[in-house]
């Protein structure tokens, strides 16, 4: 039995056996420095919790420590008062005494296992003379009672024993249970990776041992995967794309019309490639589940870099069947390559060219993510990829050097999605999605129908693309015919006698710059794009308007000539723009020009 029940029980039976009315077994504390009354019989809760905390039994030194309690646990001998009223050391307790009624009693010492543990009082409640033989057998009862004590002290402690040994044996269980179900998750999701069954089957694998919906997107939200459960389907997410859903941790989202949302980031050298969606609360969710979608997240990073790894060999095969396609030499391999990749370059194609637009001139390698030109064009490569991507006939989409080039179908039976500038459009507002303040413009050029017509349809939508950046132009899909002379004047074959006449031209103006650095021909273009108005070209070239008239005096005597002139005006017009559109047209004249 516990021991408190058996303190009482022994304090019962001191008073049936010996005829007493009143009982109780004190215990030392745990700091051995008081007597507690731990068990008794016919004693009120009042009067144990008086002595307890009002009176207590000290063993130490101080008139609370000479009781006959405190002696007997001291002395190891009985110690018995036949009239505590008139017993001195007693006066202390004298008035819990008078309120309980007992007149007389005796303290015998309690051992346990040979050592002092406390002290069996009993009390009479008229005068009594505690005899030899009585003290006696009173020994042997407290000595008994030393032995129960001992006993039940030992079974309390087999008890928690046990207990522990119960909780431990309940730990090893579930500890067993969670490494068979965490070695479930892996073998799972490791038969996913082995099978090279893709982020969808990711996605199958996460449902099924989550028992709920799961969704994997891109970082701009287009789904990669899903699986449904009990017919129930998590659909994209209404929630802002913000800094949480980032995190390189498990997160949960607010979403107010489907309920809260688990996020986690599938992440791929530090970078962010995809996003697992559960339907949930983190709190739900659960050690093994976070284990299994944090396992999620790395093999679908694996299969996502198995498909980034087949995208590069693909787009590096579609830059080497460009890079022919381009040079001009109609190669009778060329379309069965073309065939091996998917795409039917028997049919007509227009050629799109893209390229990121730059905020300041000359920030070549900067990161497209500021708005500028890309340091990777691979992250411009897969956007248009991805939004290509479901177009039939499939488009060819690959890179040339920091442009991006796609060879549009032309479908004439009309079944096609969108026609060449429609896509232009189309690819624009990707970026703009997935690179948030980012753009890029598109360059429409020519419908090749021949192998051999694809060499200069790049040169002229390249040349485009990067004239109309030059004059300004951003996030715009650019047409031959809004170029007008520009346009007409990039589609020329044999440009030699053009560049022979724009040096003739502009090389008096030329080599007086050299010698002086006077910045006449700077000069000439801001005075044309002002409209001949001296004081505006002044205020954009941040000079004073006789520096500029200074200027055109000195453009009039090298060209020999006035500006005012109908004729001189067309040719420095047409030798400028001659020089625009052939510095980007033609590189190679853009290095000999300097």
């Amino acid at each position: 039995m516990p021991l408190p029940v058996l303190l009482d029980l022994v304090a019962e039976k001191a008073c049936t056996l010996m005829g007493y009315e009143l009982c109780a077994v004190l215990l030392a504390n745990d700091s051995r420095d008081a007597l507690v009354i731990e068990g008794s019989y016919g004693l009120t809760p009042e009067y144990v919790a008086r002595v307890n905390t009002d009176h207590p039994i000290r063993l130490g030194p101080g008139p609370l420590g000479e009781g006959p309690s405190s002696r007997a646990f001291n002395s190891g001998e009985p110690q018995a008062i036949d009239d505590i009223t008139v017993e001195p050391m007693f006066r202390p307790w004298g008035e819990v005494a008078r309120e309980q009624g007992y007149r007389s009693m005796v303290s015998v010492p309690l051992r346990v296992a040979g050592t002092p543990a406390g002290a069996l009082n009993c009390y009479r409640t008229q005068l009594h003379t505690f005899d030899a033989d009585e003290l006696d057998l009173l020994i042997t009862l407290a000595d008994q009672a030393g032995i129960a004590i001992e006993t039940a002290r030992l079974r309390d402690r087999e008890r928690d024993t046990i207990a522990d040994l119960e909780e431990l044996n309940e730990s090893l269980t579930t500890q067993h249970r969670l490494l068979q179900e965490a070695d479930q998750i892996h073998r799972d999701l490791t038969s996913v990776a082995l099978r090279a069954a893709g982020v969808q089957g990711v996605a199958a694998a996460l449902s099924g041992l989550l028992a709920r919906p799961v969704l994997i997107t891109d970082p701009a939200g287009h789904p990669l995967g899903s699986a449904e459960k009990d017919g129930s389907r998590l659909e994209v997410p209404h929630v802002e794309q913000t800094d949480e859903t980032g995190s390189e941790r498990l997160t949960e989202l607010p979403d107010p019309e489907g309920g809260p949302r688990i996020v986690a980031p599938v992440l791929l050298g530090g970078e962010l490639v995809a996003r697992i969606w559960l339907p949930g609360r983190l709190v739900d969710l659960g050690p093994l589940g976070h284990r299994a979608v944090e396992h999620g997240a790395t093999v679908a990073a694996l299969e996502l870099l198995r498909r980034r790894t087949a995208l590069e060999v693909e787009w590096r095969l579609r830059g080497d069947l460009l890079s022919d396609l381009l040079s001009g030499v109609a190669s009778g391999t060329l379309g069965s390559r073309a065939r091996t990749l998917g795409h039917d370059l028997s049919r007509p194609h227009a050629v799109l060219v893209i390229k990121a637009d730059t905020t300041t001139a000359g920030t070549a390698g900067a990161d497209l993510a500021t708005g500028t030109r890309p340091a990777d064009v691979r992250r411009l490569l897969g956007i248009v990829h991805s939004a290509t991507d479901g177009v039939r006939p499939r488009p060819l989409v690959t890179n040339w050097g920091e442009f991006v080039v796609v060879l549009w179908p032309d479908d004439t039976s009309k079944n096609q999605q969108a026609d060449p500038v429609t896509a232009g459009h189309m690819i624009r507002r990707a970026v703009g999605r997935t690179l948030n303040d980012s753009t890029v413009s598109v360059a429409v050029g020519a419908v090749c129908s021949e192998l051999s017509d694809y060499a200069a349809a790049f040169r002229v939508a390249r040349g485009a693309l990067e004239l109309a950046q030059l004059r300004g132009g951003r996030d715009r899909t650019v047409t031959l015919s809004e170029l007008g002379v520009y346009g007409l004047l990039l589609q020329l074959d044999d440009p030699r006698e053009l560049i022979r006449y724009a040096d003739r031209v502009l090389a008096p103006l030329r080599a007086y710059d050299s010698r002086r650095d006077a910045a006449l021909i700077e000069t000439l273009r801001t005075y044309l794009e002002q409209d001949l108005n001296t004081a505006r070209t002044a205020a954009a070239l941040y000079v004073h308007p006789n520096t500029v008239g200074l200027r055109l005096k000195r453009i009039e005597e090298l060209l020999g000539s006035p500006l005012s002139q109908p004729e001189t005006l067309l040719q420095v017009q047409a030798a400028l723009m001659t020089e625009d559109v052939l510095g980007h047209a033609w590189p190679e004249h853009a290095q000999r020009l300097g």
